[in-house]
Order: structure tokens, then sequence, then C-alpha cells
């Protein structure tokens, strides 16, 4: 189908690449450093295989990210405005990265380029599949025929209803990236303490409360669903990202199916963006409801 605007976002969005290429929309990809060699973070795993990346990280190789950069995004911009279409850009969140800075230079610059066409960056405030989520909602819409303007304000009014929740199963990856202090990681790590964390208002990952064992941190994330739901759970499709547990995946979805109705969950890995900074066997949840 030819739309008169076209949907771009980064790679952080870690949407299955199949339902990318489903949702018709076009992706800049982020890029990690791994063991001296950069690697551009493609939905499908081109240059990097999901699993092997996590088999890397339990190694404890030590891994660096980079954002998109506003060349990057005028390369995936332009051929777009080209074509006589506008575009509208969700953007990894600015508290976790430069990315969505670099689209807004980006724009600043194609728009003097092309005066006629509209260029609309959105700051998602969101990461992995929380940002992807959004961009499901926005490819959805535009699909039942609405504007880019319609669009662009339904994200703008549901962004900080996009609840992301989290946990992890190794703490020293959130100490590493100050997330938590040594003290922290090490006796938490010694407890089977697991975090509980969240995206906040501002796009920052904050650490919200803790679980006793992998099991209750799982059930502590499902448990949200039914605290803040925004729309009926039986209503709402849920996206789950894990970084490389696909059984903890499988059983989220169970019980947000049994205990919830959810009529549809999405499963995809945590991109290896985001997964270096959370580790092997993060979980996160994500749907909308009444407050991040």
């Amino acid at each position: 189908m030819e739309f008169t605007y076209q949907i771009i976002t980064d790679s952080s969005c870690d949407l299955p690449s199949e339902l990318a290429q489903e949702l018709e929309l076009c992706y800049v990809p982020l890029c990690v450093r791994l063991e001296g060699k950069e690697y551009a973070n493609y939905l499908d795993g081109r240059e990097l295989d999901p699993k092997q990346f996590y088999a890397t990280l339990r190694e404890k190789v030590p891994t660096s990210t980079s954002a998109a950069t506003p060349g990057k995004w005028m390369d995936a911009m332009r051929p777009v405005l080209e074509k006589g279409q506008d575009v509208l850009a969700l953007a990894f969140s600015s508290g976790l990265s430069g990315t969505c800075d670099a689209a807004m230079l980006a724009a600043k610059e194609l728009s003097a380029e092309y005066p006629e066409r509209t260029i609309q960056v959105i700051d998602t405030l969101a990461a992995s599949m929380g940002q992807g989520l959004l961009c499901y909602y926005a490819a959805t819409m535009r699909k039942a025929g609405k504007s880019l303007q319609e669009v662009a304000a339904w994200v703008l009014e549901n962004r900080l209803h996009l609840c992301h929740w989290f946990t992890v199963d190794d703490l020293m990856f959130l100490k590493r990236g100050g997330r938590v202090s040594a003290a922290t990681a090490v006796v938490g790590s010694m407890l089977q303490i697991k975090p509980v964390l969240h995206v906040d208002n501002a796009g920052h990952l904050i650490n919200v409360s803790k679980a006793r064992g992998r099991k209750a941190s799982i059930d502590a994330l499902a448990a949200k669903v039914g605290e803040t739901a925004l729309i009926a759970p039986e209503r709402q499709v849920m996206f789950i990202s894990h970084g490389d547990c696909p059984e903890d995946a499988a059983y989220l979805e169970q019980l947000l199916k049994g205990r919830y109705h959810v009529p549809k969950v999405i499963t995809s890995y945590v991109g290896p963006v985001i997964g270096s900074h959370s580790g092997p066997g993060t979980l996160a949840l994500f749907f909308l409801g009444s407050k991040r």
C-alpha cells in the first residue's frame, strides 16, 4: 500500500523483522562494538545473531553501543522525501540515547532542503518493544487511514501510558551501567534478589522494587497489568522482549493469557543495543496503562 507518509524508527524498537516488514516500517540501525568489531543492529540479525550475542555476553566479553548518527537518519529520510512522502520519525528515548537528538538534527537539515515536506520527529520516551509497541499502534492507525498529524497526536498523547516493566537475571550488568551500586549487585546476587524496574516519564530506567527469586519477579511483572491496565487486558495487544530466556517469556505469556485473557502477545529478543546494558536473562513486558 502506498502511503502519503512513512514511519521511520530505529532498531532499538526490537520488533521482529517480519512484523516490521508487515507494518511497512523503515528503521535506522544502531551499532554494537564487540571484540573490537562494530556490528549494525539490524532487526533480522544479519550482522549479529541474538543467540550468539547473548552467548558472548555470558562469557563476560565487554561490549559498547553507539547511537544512530544524523547522517544515518538522513540516509533513511531522504529517499522518502524524494518520493514525495512526508516523514514521521519515532525515536529511541532521549533519556537513554542520543539517537533522538540525531533524528532532530537530520530533520532540521532536511526541512531546509525539502520545505514542501513535513518531517516530524517524536521522542517516544520508550525503549525496546515499548518503542516497538508505539510503532505498532502508529502503523496500524496509518493503515486505517489516519493522517500523519492524527497519528503523531495519538503517540504524543499516549507515550506516557506505554508501560515498560523489566526484570533482570544478573545484577552485574546493571552495576556496570551505573543502575545499581556494587554492594547492591553483590548482595542481591548472593540472596537471589531480582529487581523490578520500569522506564519512567522522562524515559529513564528506574529501579522500583525487588522480588525474591526469578519466578516471583516474573509474577510481579504480570501483576502490573492488573494494577494499571488502561484498556481492558482482553482488548489489548501486549509485547514481551527477552534476553535469550524464551522459557521465561513463555511463562509470562501464559500468565497474561490465563489471568487476563490477553488475546495477542508478540515476543522477541531484547536487541543487542539494550541487551548490552541489561544482560542475558532480561525479561520485559509492555502494555498500555493508566500511568507508567
